[in-house]
C-alpha cells in the first residue's frame, strides 16, 4: 500500500504541470483536474481505511549532506489519512466547482492547474516525514497561493493583494527556515521521527520552535501577520475557499500539530503561540463583526478560526495529544469550504459580494439557502453540526489544559487562550446570526428605510458574479450543486469522521459554557437588527465600521514598516559607501597618485641642477673615504 502514499503527491502535481501545457483547451483542462481530484479522493479513502502506520516511506531517495541525515521519507498513520481524506475533498468539491465559476475564463486551465499544484505541496506536508519536504510542499503552497491571489492580473488590485500576500508570508518564512533548520541539526537528521525523539529542552529547541511559530503565523495570519488574508479575496471566490479552508492557512496548524512533543516542553515557544492565538481570535472576530463584504467577513473569520486551532494546540496537555487542534482543522475545512462556494454561488446571481447587495438575497434560493444556513449555523457553533463539536472540544482541551498549568507561569497563558475562546465563540454566533439575517431578510422587511452609510463593493466586470450585473444569468449546474450539496452532509455529519479525545474530564461544564454563549451572541444580533437597525452593525459609529472595514490601519502598519526597513537601507547604503569604503578608496586614491608621481620622476630627464647635486654629493663621499683612510 505504499505506492498510495507516493501517488496522494505524484497524482496533482503531475496533473498542475499537465494542466499548464494544456494552454486553452478548456475541456482537457476540464478533464484532468476533476479526473486527478477524483482519483486522489479515491486514494485517500484508501489510506484513511487502512494507513501504513510508518514514517520510513521512501520518496526520492535520501541525499547526501556529510554527517546531516536527509532521508527524504513519507508517511502514513491515522492523523495523515485523516488530513489527506479532508484535502483531498475540498479540492475535489472546488475543482468541480470552479469549472462552472470560471467557464468563461480564458485562464481557466492556468488556474485548474495551479489548484491542482497547490493540493500538491498540501499534501506533501501532510505526507511528508521529512523537514526538508515538509519545507518544499510550504513553499510551494506559497508560490502558488500568489497565482490564485493575483489570477485576474489586469486588476490593480489583485496584483497588490497578491504580491502583499507573497512579501509578508515571505517574511515570515524566514522564521520558518530558520527554526527547522535549527531542529534538524539539533538531531542531526530531517527525519522527523529522530528529530520528534530529541525532547530534552535547550536553546536550540527554542529556537527552533520559536521560528516555526512565527512561520506558522505568517501562513496561518496571526497578528501582526495577518492583514494579507483578507486582501486575498480579490483572488477569485474558489481560490478563497481553497487558501482558506484546508490548504494554506491549514498548513501551519497541522505542522504544529505534528511537532506538538517538542513544543509540550518547550514553555517558551508554546507561550508565544498561545499569545499570539489568543489575540488574534478575539481580534478577527471582532473586526468580522463589522464588515461590508461577505467574503471579507469569512476571511477574517478564517484568522479568528485558525487561532482557535492553534490556541488549542498551544495548551492541550500532552496527554490529550493534538486532537483537539486537529478535530477543529478538520470541522472548518467543511463548513468554510461551504461558506465560500456558496457565497460565490450567490455573488454570480446577484453580481456583488457586498452585504448591502446580497440582502434577502438567500430567499427563495433552495439548496443554496440551506447550504448557507448549515454552513453559518456550524462556524456559530449550534449543535449538533461538526463546527459546534469541533469547537468545543478545543474549548475543553484549553480548560484542561489551563487547569494542569502547561503554558507559561502558572498557566497564565493557558488562561488567557480559555478567556479569548469564550469571548471569541459569543463574537463568532454574533456576526454569524448578522450574516444570516442580512442574506435572509428582505430590505422590505427591514424596520429602517435609511440607506446603508458603508458603500457596496462590486465584483470587478469579468468576474462570473459581474455578469449577474450586467443583467446576464448563469444557472448552476448538477455538478456545481451537488459539490455544495455534500460540502453540506459533510458539515452535518463530519463529525464520524473525527478521532475520539480522551482525557477530558469538563465537557458537560464547557459544553454548556459554550451552547450560553452562542445564545448569548446570537440574541445581542438580533436585538441589535431589531431595535430600529438593518444591520446589527449599525450600533457601532459609522467611523468605527469604516476603521473597522479597513483593519484599523493595519495596511498603513505595513506601509510604514516598509518605508522605515526602506530608510535604514538608505542609511546603510550611504555609511558603506561613504564611511565604511572611504578609507579603501582614499588608500587606493593615494597610492595611485604616488605612482604616478614615481613614475614620472623615473621617466623625467634630469636636469643639471639635479645633476651637480648627485655629482657634488659623490665627490663628498669619496673625499671622506679617502681622507678616512
Amino acid at each position: 500500500m505504499t505506492w498510495v502514499v507516493r501517488l496522494l503527491v505524484l497524482l496533482p502535481a503531475l496533473a498542475g504541470l499537465a494542466g499548464l501545457l494544456a494552454g486553452r483547451s478548456h475541456t482537457a483542462a476540464r478533464a484532468l483536474a476533476v479526473g486527478t481530484a477524483s482519483a486522489v479522493v479515491l486514494l485517500a479513502i484508501v489510506q484513511w481505511v487502512s494507513p501504513v502506520g510508518t514514517a520510513d516511506l521512501d520518496s526520492t531517495g535520501a541525499l547526501p549532506a556529510g554527517e546531516l541525515s536527509l532521508p527524504l521519507h513519507l508517511l502514513s498513520d491515522d492523523l495523515a489519512a485523516l488530513v489527506s481524506l479532508v484535502v483531498a475533498v475540498v479540492v475535489l468539491a472546488i475543482q468541480v466547482f470552479t469549472v462552472w465559476y470560471l467557464r468563461d475564463d480564458p485562464r481557466y486551465a492556468r488556474f485548474a492547474a495551479t489548484v491542482s499544484l497547490f493540493a500538491a505541496g498540501m499534501l506533501l506536508v501532510v505526507q511528508s516525514a521529512d523537514l526538508v519536504l515538509v519545507l518544499v510542499g510550504w513553499e510551494v503552497m506559497g508560490w502558488c497561493s500568489w497565482l490564485l491571489i493575483g489570477h485576474d492580473s489586469e486588476r490593480p488590485a489583485a496584483r497588490r493583494a497578491a504580491y502583499k500576500a507573497f512579501v509578508v508570508t515571505r517574511v515570515a518564512d524566514i522564521g520558518m527556515v530558520v527554526g527547522l533548520v535549527a531542529l534538524a541539526v539539533r538531531a542531526g537528521s530531517t527525519d522527523l521521527t529522530t528529530v520528534l525523539a530529541a525532547t530534552t529542552p535547550d536553546a536550540a529547541l527554542t529556537v527552533g520552535l520559536v521560528g516555526v511559530v512565527v512561520g506558522v503565523a505568517g501562513k496561518s495570519g496571526l497578528v501582526p501577520f495577518h492583514d494579507w488574508l483578507p486582501d486575498a479575496m480579490e483572488g477569485p471566490t474558489p481560490a478563497s475557499a481553497l487558501i482558506h479552508a484546508a490548504t494554506m492557512v491549514a498548513a501551519g496548524s497541522y505542522l504544529v500539530a505534528r511537532l506538538l512533543p517538542l513544543l509540550a516542553v518547550d514553555d517558551a515557544a508554546r507561550t508565544v503561540l498561545a499569545l499570539l492565538a489568543a489575540v488574534t481570535m478575539v481580534w478577527a472576530a471582532l473586526l468580522a463583526c463589522a464588515q461590508a463584504d461577505l467574503k471579507r467577513l469569512l476571511a477574517y473569520s478564517t484568522l479568528s478560526q485558525v487561532a482557535i486551532m492553534l490556541g488549542a494546540l498551544a495548551t492541550t496537555p500532552a496527554a490529550i495529544g493534538p486532537v483537539a487542534g486537529v478535530s477543529h482543522l478538520v470541522g472548518h475545512a467543511f463548513f468554510k469550504a461551504l461558506l465560500f462556494l456558496g457565497a460565490g454561488w450567490l455573488a454570480a446571481l446577484l453580481g456583488a459580494t457586498a452585504l448591502t447587495a446580497l440582502r434577502g438575497g438567500l430567499r427563495g434560493r433552495g439548496a443554496l439557502r440551506w447550504a448557507m444556513a448549515i454552513g453559518l449555523a456550524s462556524l456559530a457553533g449550534v449543535p449538533p453540526l461538526v463546527g459546534f463539536l469541533t469547537k468545543d472540544t478545543a474549548v475543553d482541551a484549553a480548560l484542561e489544559g489551563a487547569l494542569d498549568g502547561v503554558t507559561g507561569a502558572g498557566g497564565a497563558a493557558a488562561w488567557l487562550v480559555v478567556v479569548a475562546l469564550l469571548v471569541t465563540v459569543a463574537l463568532t454566533a454574533f456576526y454569524c446570526t448578522r450574516a444570516w439575517l442580512l442574506l435572509d431578510t428582505p430590505a422590505a422587511e427591514q424596520e429602517s428605510p435609511a440607506a446603508d452609510d458603508l458603500p457596496p463593493q462590486p465584483l470587478a466586470v469579468g468576474e462570473p458574479g459581474a455578469l449577474a450585473a450586467h443583467g446576464e444569468h448563469r444557472p448552476i449546474t448538477l455538478p456545481t450543486a451537488l459539490a455544495v450539496c455534500v460540502l453540506a452532509v459533510l458539515t452535518v455529519l463530519g463529525s464520524l469522521l473525527l478521532p475520539r479525545v480522551d482525557g477530558i474530564h469538563l465537557g458537560v461544564v464547557s459544553t454548556l459554557l459554550s451552547l450560553a454563549l452562542v445564545a448569548l451572541g446570537g440574541w445581542a444580533a438580533f436585538t441589535a437588527a431589531r431595535r430600529g437597525q438593518r444591520d446589527a452593525a449599525e450600533v457601532l459609529p459609522t467611523s468605527t465600521r469604516e476603521r473597522a472595514v479597513s483593519g484599523f490601519g493595519a495596511d498603513a502598519g505595513y506601509a510604514a514598516v516598509g518605508r522605515a526597513v526602506t530608510a535604514v537601507a538608505r542609511v546603510v547604503v550611504t555609511l558603506d559607501r561613504d564611511v565604511v569604503d572611504a578609507y579603501p578608496r582614499a588608500a587606493a586614491v593615494a597610492v595611485r597618485q604616488a605612482g604616478r608621481l614615481a613614475e614620472r620622476g623615473h621617466r623625467a630627464v634630469p636636469g643639471r641642477a639635479l645633476l651637480g647635486v648627485v655629482v657634488g654629493i659623490v665627490a663628498v663621499a669619496l673625499l671622506g673615504v679617502t681622507a678616512w683612510r
